[in-house]
């Protein structure tokens, strides 16, 4: 049996959490989360997931500052990372971009279309 990928998702959203880890372990993926940006960098160096798919706009430290983090520190430098949010401002989107993300799916979400997005990007990250 094929190991499991990892994955880590960050939202201060319960609902959006349960939905996305429902759906996430129904494709067999090995799901960690988090509600807020610095819960998400402690669960990001304990884990280490193989992805981290985050909101942006979220209390304590948001996606933006999460994934900064992320790139700037050598045990997850290399973890892809995608946005998943309610913002859809084309500032926003290019900021959030250049904090070092892989990708940036927008909400409402359809379950599939982000599974596609997390394999691609993680298929392009083994590469």
């Amino acid at each position: 049996m094929a190991l499991q990928q990892k994955i880590l998702l960050v939202d201060d959203e319960p609902d959006i959490l349960e939905f996305l880890s429902y759906n996430f372990r129904k494709k067999q993926f090995n799901v960690i989360t988090a509600s807020n940006g610095l819960e998400g960098i402690t669960k990001a160096q304990t884990e280490m997931p193989d992805i981290i798919v985050s909101d942006i706009m979220m209390p304590t430290m948001n996606g933006i500052e999460l994934c900064k983090y992320i790139r700037n520190n050598t045990g997850t430098n290399l973890t892809p990372f995608i946005f998943l949010t309610a913002l859809n401002d084309d500032y926003k989107v290019l900021h959030a971009m250049l904090s070092g993300a892989d990708e940036f799916v927008t909400k409402p979400i359809r379950f599939e279309y982000l599974l596609a997005i997390v394999n691609r990007v993680m298929a392009e990250k083994e590469n």
